[in-house]
């Protein structure tokens, strides 16, 4: 967790206002670190990617099951620090600027607390007030336009390790003969990422895949 405090410990000087920006962050992440007897919060991000990368790129999603990293456990990191062992320091923090503007709920705050009884539907899902969708992040918005009934919710920091994984696939596929070799290959790329074109390329994979998963539905 040192990874996603730091930032706030630099750029604030007064520290119950990083205590407060770390205590908030970790309530927008919280679910990532949930566990139970089976399974790890993070898990259905990874499963998500696995899913992304089968309809985006499904030659490398063959090669890497055939390496036996069908899991995707290598990509553990990134979605838990929110790449910031990836990208500069710099980087990290405008890729994160980028990521939650792209990601923009008007509901966001009421999201962070404890959903209370009263919020719920007979589903137990929590009730949306109808918003023009103008208000919402980019990435949201193309939920929200293309949206399909059981789409999961993704972040965009999945689309992300989907780009970076798309963008270094012929080296992957040629160079990776194991699991350590895709984890030596990704490691090699920290500090060399441009959180710009990762966010333009996380962007694209976001609205093809869901054209793709459009058209399986209908």
């Amino acid at each position: 967790m040192s990874d996603l405090c730091s930032p706030m410990v630099v750029l604030l000087e007064n520290e119950a206002d990083a205590f407060w920006c770390f205590e908030r962050l970790m309530r927008r992440m919280r679910g990532n670190f949930r566990c139970t007897d089976t399974s790890v919060g993070v898990q259905k991000q990874l499963q998500n990617l696995a899913s992304i990368t089968q309809v985006l790129d499904p030659k490398l999603h063959r090669h890497l099951e055939a390496l036996g990293g069908g899991s995707y456990i290598f990509a553990f990191r990134m979605l838990m620090v929110l790449f910031r062992r990836e990208f500069s320091f710099g980087d990290a923090l405008f890729l994160w600027e980028m990521m939650w503007a792209l990601e923009y709920d008007p509901e966001i705050i009421a999201s962070y607390q404890e959903t209370s009884s009263s919020a719920l539907n007979k589903n137990g899902k929590e009730k949306r007030r109808e918003k023009s969708k103008h208000q919402w992040g980019k990435f949201e918005r193309n939920n929200i336009t293309n949206g399909l009934q059981g789409f999961p919710e993704t972040p965009v920091a999945v689309f992300l390790v989907a780009s970076i994984l798309k963008t270094n696939s012929s080296i992957l596929l040629q160079e990776a003969q194991g699991i350590d070799d895709v984890v030596k290959i990704l490691n090699d790329l920290t500090g060399k990422l441009d959180a710009k074109k990762a966010c333009s390329g996380a962007l694209k994979l976001h609205k093809k895949y869901l054209r793709k998963a459009k058209k399986k539905v209908h």
